[in-house]
């Protein structure tokens, strides 16, 4: 009596909201064609709840016969997954998600408390039937829960935007970021063989989305390019395997996604978009490259300089920032600088210790050295994502009492003792008109400016996707495995292959169990993000990092276990700690065996090589600026420790 009654609730609203879409619906075909979508994918979620309510869950057929269903409303969501994705991104969880519960704290909420999301819908209900025990009510709840989200979806605060062009192209930039990042990767298709037949169901209803668009906005289409591009896009996905461990992505993102996103690019710019969305947030439309570093923006390197553009100050603002970044002055012992642990030469991390020293010289830090490189591709910032800015990640290392032992007001002190010092940052005060004195802020951005230059450079990969040169068959290889059988793109995303996936907005953390060493006797004791968000989902959890330059960043994981790449590759291919008999209740990756050969190994290996980037790293100052305070004349570049 209860499903029934539920079910004839939904029914009832459904209906409701359903007559609301046709009475609202313009005469546009381009609008008429969204509502059709969105009633037709809504009456396959209700024919799908009827089924479940009237089905055995217990029988081995019926079970079948809802994954057909399921894989039926997967299909038709293909065709409005272009609008529902980018117009209420938090909702499309509840449709769609690919996790019972996220905690992320997304750029533009960088201040609030993380909070809960909580998943449910299609992709949840295809795992949840492959459990060994499951119940009618939980399995009806998925799917009831996605079809209240649907509604939200015919609302008239978001169906207003389609009265005008300007939300389509930044619809379709989304659309083409995740054709690169997600679609043909299975983060949201835990049935493997389905990843390729949704990819061309998909690009199919977006083409006639796009033939409706242009219909209806005639003064502000799709260019013919574009169009040819985007069928020849098509021509090439359907002579490709169905099979995603043998679908070439690479040429896939490099020969058609990648030229189809510069030419969207440019109408977002020509047509003048205007974006009222902080799903944009953090785009820069003036990119016209996938593999540009400059796609998205996830941190202000600049701080408190941020509105210097003068060449011969930013000269400046680096010149001290290089000092300041290999002078001990800023501990409070005067032995140890931002180089003692990450240096230079190192990629800007130690790759000869698990873990840094502490302050006391004779401890050592429970986590590794993390490379500054690439740091501000990150929305949160140190492994357990507790830092929201670049400059508040040094503040709290300069103060660490573990780390560099000092506080703001002696640093401040020490460092405008020095005349090269105060000389500078007395004539950068009137970049800065917030503030009339030197701060601890200066000295900060100073530092972040100097080591954010060196994350502006590009690896042969990047290269080889802008088509400057051709990589070598092993790399290809590698990176098509790493995006289907390796499963490794499902958390290191394309561009960055950090945990930063499209829009940009958020930064994600995994569950590996990690082990405390390489014997796999216990876990790793470090509670990770949860000790910054203290819940069952977070215990042990870390900010996926980026894997430009791992090559050079020995040794890996948070507490440095690993110490070369096919150990980190092992440890994947074995399924993580719980995959080596470690228990961990919450483990984000799959505990399967990935059974990858040993030349699927090594091809991806040289694939993750080929993300090595063609850093030109400096030499460290020879001299610092000499103080009043003769006792701090006898600090060393770099420090001592």
């Amino acid at each position: 009596m209860k499903n029934c009654f539920t079910i004839s609730l939904l029914i009832l609203f459904s209906g409701l909201v359903l007559l609301s879409f046709r009475n609202s619906s313009s005469s546009e075909k381009y609008v008429s064609a969204y509502f059709n979508k969105l009633n037709d994918f809504k009456a396959l979620q209700l024919e799908l709840v009827r089924f479940i309510a009237e089905s055995d869950i217990h029988s081995t057929k019926q079970v079948e016969e809802i994954k057909e269903k399921i894989n039926l409303a997967r299909i038709n969501l293909k065709g409005l997954d272009f609008f529902l994705r980018y117009l209420e991104p938090t909702t499309y969880r509840k449709i769609n998600g690919p996790l019972p519960v996220e905690w992320e704290t997304e750029v533009f909420e960088k201040f609030e408390k993380p909070y809960k999301r909580e998943g449910a819908g299609l992709t949840l209900a295809a795992l949840y039937l492959d459990e060994p025990e499951i119940e009618k009510d939980s399995l009806l709840h998925l799917i009831q829960s996605s079809v209240i989200a649907t509604t939200t979806f015919g609302a008239d605060s978001l169906t207003n935007n389609l009265k005008t062009y300007h939300h389509f192209f930044l619809c379709n930039r989304l659309f083409l970021l995740n054709l690169a990042s997600i679609y043909t990767t299975g983060f949201e298709c835990s049935d493997t063989t389905r990843i390729i037949p949704e990819l061309r169901s998909m690009l199919t209803n977006v083409e006639n989305i796009y033939q409706s668009f242009n219909e209806s906005f005639p003064n502000t289409p799709l260019s013919a390019d574009y169009f040819s591009k985007y069928k020849n896009l098509i021509l090439y996905v359907n002579t490709q395997s169905s099979y995603y461990s043998q679908f070439d992505h690479f040429s896939f993102i490099r020969d058609y996604v990648n030229p189809l996103f510069a030419e969207n690019q440019k109408l977002i710019v020509a047509y003048k978009v205007m974006s009222k969305s902080v799903v944009d947030y953090t785009l820069n439309k003036n990119c016209n490259s996938l593999f540009d570093k400059s796609l998205y923006y996830g941190q202000n390197a600049k701080g408190i300089f941020n509105h210097v553009t003068d060449i011969e100050a930013l000269g400046e603002i680096d010149r001290i920032g290089k000092l300041l970044f290999n002078d001990p002055i800023l501990s409070g012992n005067n032995l140890r600088s931002c180089a003692s642990c990450h240096k230079s030469q190192e990629y800007f991390t130690d790759t000869i210790n698990s873990t840094s020293l502490q302050f006391n010289h004779r401890e050592f830090l429970t986590r590794n050295t993390p490379t500054l490189v690439n740091a501000g591709y990150n929305h949160l910032l140190m492994m357990d994502g507790k830092q929201l800015t670049l400059q508040n990640q040094a503040k709290a290392v300069i103060c660490n009492a573990q780390e560099m032992g000092s506080d703001e007001k002696e640093v401040l002190q020490k460092v405008l003792s020095c005349k090269d010092y105060n000389k500078s940052f007395t004539q950068l005060l009137k970049y800065t008109p917030q503030e009339d004195e030197i701060t601890f802020d200066h000295i900060v951005s100073a530092i972040t400016f100097y080591f954010s230059k060196f994350s502006n450079y590009y690896s042969s990969f990047d290269d080889a996707m802008n088509q400057r040169k051709q990589l070598e068959l092993s790399e290809k290889n590698g990176f098509n495995l790493f995006m289907s059988k390796a499963q490794c793109a499902t958390c290191h995303f394309v561009p960055q292959f950090n945990g930063v996936k499209p829009p940009f907005v958020s930064s994600e953390f995994e569950v590996l169990g990690t082990p405390h060493d390489t014997l796999f006797i216990q876990l790793d004791t470090d509670s990770g993000r949860y000790n910054v968000n203290p819940s069952k989902e977070t215990l042990f959890a870390f900010r996926t990092g980026s894997l430009r330059n791992v090559e050079h960043t020995k040794p890996y994981m948070h507490n440095g276990v690993f110490t070369d790449l096919k150990q980190v590759i092992d440890f994947y291919d074995a399924g993580g700690g719980a995959g080596r008999g470690l228990t961990i209740d919450n483990q984000t990756l799959s505990q399967d065996s990935l059974h990858l050969s040993e030349t699927e190994k090594n091809d991806l290996i040289a694939f993750i090589k080929s993300l090595n980037e063609n850093i030109a790293f400096e030499i460290p100052p020879k001299h610092l600026p000499s103080s009043t305070d003769k006792a701090l004349n006898k600090r060393k570049v770099g420090g001592e420790y």
